[in-house]
């Protein structure tokens, strides 16, 4: 449905065409979450992460598994990047996933919930048996008119799932999410059981994340005295890997089991991804809010290094224009290089998405003279590749695996990934 017809039509009426959407897609792949035990995952940031870690762990006990993330959309033994420049396709797609892992023999599917899908009720007529809530923070505004509206749909998820909750304890939301009632409920915490003062019911299990440490090239974290030692980067990945193993848990899988699994995982691809060691680092991230900006820059900041330069944009077609100069303003504050750039126009004005970049970025008093722009992203990358010099790192942000760029009038065939090689190759 356009956004010009859109305009023309009562609210209440487009809920309804696309909740009649839903039912008519669980009807014609036949109910397949009658079948298959399904796993949602919310929350703004780490659900790719976390369904893709919790699968592996989950495929370690011999079992098949499917799952449907906005990095790559798996099926047992067969994985490939999401076509789709969304997270939670519609128009029958997660239905037919369903349906595509109940015909593989897949025991389990773990799908990433967004608030747009579930907005659009594409969360219906699926049978969660686990809720994870991983964190909240500002995100899509424009679209939900407020965030207690964006937390409103991500609730729902949770609403909808009566067995099993998983929420992540450190989240400033956590109460919100605690209120939905579940036969079993998760929590996890980084601290030790003395360092925390929890009020929960003592039915409540609480998986407590010790002895945390992020290193430049590796995780680490014990649970119940069992040392996790992982290849992913970034402290922000211990939390994903907590929420990982509390659902492995309710389900039965072994804290030895969960350690062998996430040991065995050396990227998460488009997440934290390195592309390239020497002479200089070059790392993929799809951080394109606020709070992943600061995860990222501050701990890139804490490694061994020469200078950082970023190349990143923001989304257009009105997406959350409030962003822009913060965004701006915490690349400012940890980078040395910025190069200014495309990421989804959308029908808005790359050119204006840039000033309003800008204007986050000299407002912190950033040195003009190491502020670029370049709207067209593969000359904005080249460009950082030219300029690099020994041991910097060289942040590429915004993209991750996603495999389109949007303009008003086309999209085109995308990866920083693939682009970032292919320019290294030519060196």
């Amino acid at each position: 449905m356009g956004s010009s017809i859109r305009k023309f039509i009562p609210p209440f009426l487009i809920s309804s065409y696309h909740y009649l959407l839903a039912l008519a897609g669980a009807f014609r792949y036949a109910f397949p979450t009658q079948k298959i035990i399904v796993i949602g995952v919310t929350g703004t940031k780490g659900k790719s992460t976390t369904v893709m870690l919790a699968g592996k762990i989950l495929e370690e006990t011999g079992v098949k598994v499917a799952w449907l993330t906005s990095a790559t959309i798996k099926v047992d033994e067969k994985e490939d990047l999401n076509p789709y420049h969304m997270t939670m396709p519609g128009r029958f797609a997660v239905q037919k996933f369903l349906r595509q892992a109940v015909d593989a023999g897949c025991k389990y599917a773990l799908l990433e919930v967004t608030s747009e899908g579930v907005k659009q009720h594409r969360h219906r007529f699926i049978n969660f048996d686990t809720a994870v809530f991983t964190n909240l923070k500002p995100e899509h505004i424009e679209a939900h008119g407020s965030f207690e509206n964006y937390r409103f749909c991500k609730g729902k998820l949770f609403s909808a799932t009566k067995k099993n909750h998983i929420i992540n304890l450190d989240d400033k939301n956590v109460e919100y999410f605690l209120q939905f009632s579940a036969a079993n409920k998760w929590g996890y915490t980084i601290g030790s059981p003395k360092s925390k003062n929890q009020t929960l019911d003592p039915k409540f299990k609480t998986v407590y994340i010790e002895d945390t440490n992020a290193q430049s090239n590796n995780i680490k974290f014990s649970i119940k005295t069992k040392e996790f030692n992982l290849k992913l980067l970034g402290e922000f990945n211990i939390y994903n890997a907590a929420a990982a193993i509390c659902i492995a848990s309710i389900y039965g899988v072994s804290l030895e089991k969960c350690k062998q699994a996430l040991e065995g995982v050396s990227i998460i691809p488009g997440r934290m991804e390195t592309i390239a060691s020497k002479p200089f680092k070059v790392i993929v991230d799809l951080a394109h809010t606020p709070e992943s900006f600061e995860e990222v820059f501050r701990f890139i900041k804490k490694q061994a290094h020469n200078r950082i330069i970023a190349v990143f944009g923001a989304a257009g077609g009105g997406r959350d224009k409030w962003k822009r100069p913060v965004l701006g303003k915490i690349a400012a504050s940890y980078a040395d290089t910025l190069i200014l750039t495309n990421e989804d126009p959308y029908s808005e004005d790359p050119n204006e998405i840039l000033l309003e970049i800008e204007s986050g970025v000299m407002g912190a008093g950033f040195e003009k003279a190491n502020l670029y722009k370049i709207l067209d992203r593969e000359e904005a990358i080249k460009k950082s590749f030219d300029m690099a010099q020994d041991d910097d790192i060289i942040l590429l942000l915004g993209k991750g695996t996603e495999q389109l760029m949007v303009f008003s009038d086309k999209k085109i065939p995308w990866d920083d990934r693939k682009i970032a090689r292919r320019l290294l190759s030519k060196r």
